[in-house]
C-alpha cells in the first residue's frame, strides 16, 4: 500500500484482507474501517469498498469464492 486511495469497487466473491505491516484505511458500505498490522478484515461479496488515502504497508488479499450448495 502506497498511501494512495483506490476507488470504490465490489466483487462477486468475498475478500479477506490481511495487513502484514502498516495500516489499511477502508470505507466499507459507507463506514470507515481501520485494519492494523497483524489484523484481518473480511469484505463480503458484492459489498462496495474503497481504500482511503494514507493506507501504507504490506497487504495480502485472498478472494474466497462462493461454493454452490454449501
Amino acid at each position: 500500500m502506497d498511501e494512495l486511495p483506490v476507488e470504490e469497487e465490489e466483487h462477486g466473491a468475498a475478500e479477506v484482507l490481511f495487513v502484514l505491516d502498516g495500516t489499511l484505511e477502508l470505507v466499507v458500505a459507507g463506514v470507515p474501517v481501520s485494519v492494523g498490522a497483524g489484523e484481518m478484515y473480511q469484505v463480503a461479496a458484492r459489498t462496495p469498498h474503497a481504500v482511503r488515502a494514507g493506507s501504507r504497508g504490506t497487504l495480502v488479499i485472498v478472494e474466497v469464492p462462493e461454493v454452490p450448495g454449501v
